[in-house]
C-alpha cells in the first residue's frame, strides 16, 4: 500500500487526507508520518488537486506518540544522522496548495503541532488540545517554535509550551490556535465547504504564491515585502488567468483557470532585498 495508518480520497479537486488508527486515537506512528509527508508530496505535484484537508477518523483527531508498545523507550535517543523532530516532509505549510485542519476531535503533543503547519485551522469544540511535551520531557516538535508564535504570538505560545496545559475548542479559537471551532460534528463538513470553494472559484498558481508569501513575510519588513507583492504581481499579471477571472465575474460563471502550479510555479523563487 502507498499509504499506511493513513487514506486519501480526491473529489472535486479536494484531497482529503485522514490519518487513520482510530481505534487508537489515531496516535502517531512512523507510518503516519511517513504516508502524510509522501500524500503533501502527491498532492502538490497533482494538477487535479486544489485544496487539502487533514482530518482524523473516529472521534480524535490524534492523541499525540504512540506511547503503547514502546512505554519508556518512546523518547530514546535516536540516531544524530537519521532523527528529525519534523517527520512529515515537507511540512503542510510547504505544499503549494492551501491545506485545511478539520481537527475533529482531541489533538495533543503532535497532534496539535501538525495542524498548526495548516493554512485554515478549524476545531471541534468539544475537543482538548495541548503541547504536553513539556510534561513528558522532551519538546515541542515539527515546527511548533515556527507555526505557532506566528498564530498567536510569542507569550501566548510561551504560556502554553511551558506549561503543557490543555484549552478546549473555545478558547483555541480565542487563541488563535483555531480559525473557529464548531461543534464536532460539523468541523468536517465546514472543512470540505472551504476546499470546494476554493477548489471552484480561486486560480490555482495565485492561491500558490500568495501561500508562500505569506509563510515567508513574517521575517521580512513592509519595503521587503512591497519588493516581493511586486515581484509576484510580475508572475500572475498578464497571464491568462487574470483575464479569466475578471470575465468569469462579469459573465457570472465559474472561472476556467489554465495555469498549473508544479508547471507555472516561478522558479526560481524571488528573494527580496534590503528592509
Amino acid at each position: 500500500m502507498r499509504y499506511r495508518d493513513l487514506t486519501v480520497t480526491i473529489e472535486e479537486g479536494v484531497a482529503l487526507l485522514t490519518l487513520n488508527r482510530p481505534d487508537d486515537r489515531n496516535a502517531f506512528s512512523g507510518a503516519m508520518g511517513e504516508s502524510l509527508g509522501r500524500a503533501y508530496a502527491d498532492c502538490d505535484r497533482d494538477d487535479d488537486v486544489r485544496a487539502l484537508v487533514l482530518t482524523g477518523a473516529g472521534s480524535a483527531f490524534c492523541v499525540g506518540a504512540d506511547f503503547s508498545d514502546t512505554g519508556a523507550e518512546t523518547f530514546e535517543k535516536q540516531d544524530d544522522r537519521g532523527f528529525s523532530s519534523s517527520p512529515v516532509e515537507p511540512p503542510a505549510f510547504r505544499v503549494r496548495k492551501p491545506v485545511i485542519a478539520a481537527v475533529n476531535g482531541h489533538a495533543v503533543g503532535i497532534g496539535l503541532s501538525l495542524p498548526m503547519q495548516c493554512d485554515i485551522r478549524i476545531f471541534a469544540r468539544e475537543g482538548k488540545y495541548g503541547f504536553l511535551h513539556t510534561r513528558r520531557g522532551v519538546l515541542p516538535d515539527a515546527y511548533a517554535h515556527f507555526t505557532v508564535p506566528l498564530a498567536i504570538g510569542f507569550a501566548r505560545t510561551a504560556e502554553l509550551f511551558l506549561t503543557g496545559r490543555r484549552v478546549g475548542g473555545d478558547e483555541a479559537a480565542a487563541l488563535g490556535l483555531a480559525t473557529r471551532s464548531l461543534p464536532a460534528a460539523e468541523v468536517l463538513p465546514a472543512a470540505r465547504e472551504i476546499a470546494r470553494d476554493i477548489a471552484r472559484n480561486v486560480a490555482p498558481l495565485s492561491a500558490a504564491v500568495c501561500k508562500r508569501l505569506l509563510w515567508e513575510s513574517r521575517s521580512m519588513g513592509p519595503g521587503q515585502v512591497e519588493q516581493m507583492e511586486t515581484a509576484l504581481h510580475h508572475v500572475v499579471m498578464g497571464q491568462p488567468d487574470a483575464a479569466e477571472g475578471v470575465l468569469a465575474f462579469l459573465e457570472k460563471r465559474t472561472p476556467r483557470w489554465s495555469l498549473r502550479v508544479p508547471r507555472d510555479f516561478p522558479d526560481p523563487w524571488p528573494h527580496p532585498g534590503g528592509s
